[in-house]
């Protein structure tokens, strides 16, 4: 299993920390399930505090699970009661992170499965294309469809990927019933070159995060 502590929470790019050598990134439209999914994956009940006011995380949060590795969870995009200026801050912040961040290895995008492929998803897929990077869509919340209904959103999900011209892998995820955790879990650990199946003993950070989502 992936075992990850806090570490530093940034609020600028200039400030991102220089002792890393890969990360790799969780985005997703606000109340999405972005929060529930890094703690699934990364066995730790509030390492990503899931707020019932979604939107709420402004700042980049780096979470490590082995030496010079991280995982990163950025701001949740699109949440209509942010005041119009704080939402282009966030967008920013989300940007210039993943435009000129050489350490990002790969994104990992939280999609709800009942509501998956939005606009704004399609505006970020549409931008995060011409990196070249990895990418990786969990859509989330499948405990609430039926197993027909799962696979029946997984099969037009990857139809419409594929229409974007994008590549890229997807998967149906569950936080409450651990649903596809295990083949989320294998995608970082290639993107962060570590060892299948064995957990990464962090030391450890000193600080909380200043933010919430």
């Amino acid at each position: 299993m992936l075992n990850a502590s806090f570490y530093i929470t940034v609020a600028r790019i200039a400030d991102l920390p220089q002792d890393s050598s890969a990360e790799v990134a969780f985005a997703g439209r606000s109340n999405a399930g972005k929060s529930s999914a890094i703690n699934t994956i990364a066995h730790y009940k509030r390492l990503a505090f899931v707020s019932k006011t979604p939107g709420r995380t402004q700042h980049l949060n780096f979470f490590r699970v082995a030496e010079q590795r991280f995982l990163v969870d950025l701001p949740g995009y699109g949440f209509a009661r942010a005041p119009l200026e704080q939402q282009r801050g966030w967008q920013g912040l989300i940007g210039g992170y993943l435009e000129s961040r050489p350490q990002l290895h790969g994104l990992i995008l939280i999609m709800d499965s009942r509501h998956p492929f939005t606009d704004l998803d399609k505006r970020l897929l549409a931008w995060f294309r011409v990196t070249g990077k990895p990418l990786h869509i969990l859509l989330s919340k499948a405990d609430k469809l039926t197993r027909s209904e799962g696979l029946s959103t997984l099969r037009k999900a990857q139809g419409q990927l594929a229409e974007l011209a994008i590549q890229g892998s997807i998967q149906l995820f569950s936080s409450s019933k651990r649903t596809g955790v295990d083949e989320a879990e294998a995608v970082i650990r290639g993107w962060l070159n570590l060892p299948a199946g064995k957990p990464a003993t962090p030391d450890g950070g000193q600080k909380k995060p200043s933010s919430r989502e």
